[in-house]
């Protein structure tokens, strides 16, 4: 393989599926990941691992078996609802819709446990990279430390240490935020928040105002509250006060139906705020030797159920264009990059349907 080497920042699924996907072929890595351990931060909720996508990458990394082992039954169930509680749509699961959920923690330790010891080199947070000419770059540490290496992969999310090597580019507030609950032993504690919601997923569209919610393992909802709102208005709620954050969320949605202002209103763990950020749709930058990105480093958007599909991909794609190309590496990256801003690009400009498109609504979400 040339002696190549791969330096992979961020150990997030795009990073992993990367590393993966290169140990399949024979190519060696190291992932440097500034958490200190896989438990040190809770890995979010569910995840819809599309067909098209998310899928291919983890076929890619020869792992469909151990997928197909934490996907669980039942939750591509779909619903939309109206603000009123009309039942818009509503799709049971019949196995067959392509999307089967994960949870994202169990998904990454599948991807973890693939790799040899020693891969993934935990605590190590980057302040900097340079570069230092022929291709090669340095990456500087928290702890001090410095690699150098000949390729250099940013998997590091939305604030990038490694972006600023190929874009001037800065993720700007997309207007909109979630704020994220859980409700536990919904079925007896929140029976008719339980109903709305159904056996996998709910959505509710709206004007400025929508909800989401995933029916987790036992009888937990997994809650996001999505606002359209400038972020002076997030900064006076007091989010350290988890009851009057919660008060101040829940009137949002007080004109909703008492059901669907119970997900909010009910929560049971302390509400957290999440700004989305992103990159322009168009982002791109000119190829520069050594180095690239993937993920939501290259093309962060905000949720829209392609995210982790989208880093899952490019991880796999990556890693089967350096291992196809060794000799030519520059030309395996110029068309990597090629294909991931087309696909990246085209999830950018789709723009989200409302209530009244509801059948273009549910074929984008694959429910049609």
């Amino acid at each position: 393989m040339h002696d190549i080497h791969v330096t992979i920042i961020g150990a997030g699924l795009g990073g992993l599926a990367l590393a993966r996907v290169l140990h399949v072929h024979g190519v060696p890595s190291t992932v440097y990941e500034a958490e200190s351990s896989p438990a040190e931060r809770a890995q979010g909720g569910l995840l819809d691992i599309h067909d098209y996508n998310g899928q291919l990458a983890i076929e890619a990394a020869g792992l469909t078996e151990e997928f197909e082992k934490i996907v669980l039954p039942g939750r591509q169930a779909l619903r939309v609802l109206g603000t009123d509680g009309t039942v818009l749509l509503d799709k049971a699961d019949d196995g067959t819709g392509g999307r089967p959920e994960v949870h994202r923690g169990e998904l990454r330790r599948i991807l973890l446990e693939s790799l040899p010891a020693g891969t993934v080199r935990w605590g190590r947070k980057v302040t900097g990279t340079r570069s230092l000419g022929g291709g090669r770059h340095e990456v500087a540490f928290a702890d001090g430390t410095t690699v150098t290496t000949r390729l250099l992969v940013g998997a590091d999310g939305a604030w990038s240490r490694v972006r600023p090597l190929l874009s001037d580019a800065v993720p700007a507030y997309s207007g909109t935020s979630s704020v994220e609950t859980y409700l536990y032993g919904a079925g007896t504690r929140h029976p008719a928040a339980a109903a709305a919601v159904g056996g996998g997923s709910m959505i509710v569209p709206g004007d400025g105002r929508e909800l989401f919610a995933h029916r987790e393992e036992g009888d937990t909802l997994h809650v996001y509250a999505l606002l359209t709102r400038a972020q002076e208005w997030f900064e006076a709620v007091d989010f350290t006060d988890p009851a009057a954050a919660r008060q101040r969320i829940a009137e949002e949605y007080a004109d909703w139906a008492p059901a669907l202002a119970a997900l909010v209103a009910e929560g049971d763990s302390a509400p957290v705020l999440r700004p989305h950020f992103e990159l322009p749709g168009d982002h791109r930058w000119e190829r520069v030797p050594g180095v690239t990105l993937l993920g939501d480093a290259a093309h962060l958007q905000p949720p829209n159920g392609e995210g982790a599909n989208l880093a899952l991909l490019d991880g796999a794609e990556l890693g089967r264009a350096i291992a196809g190309h060794p000799a030519e590496l520059e030309s395996a990256l110029t068309a990597y990059e090629r294909a991931m801003f087309v696909r990246s690009a085209e999830v950018a400009a789709a723009v989200p349907f409302g209530p009244e498109d509801l059948e273009g609504f549910a074929a984008q979400l694959g429910a049609a």
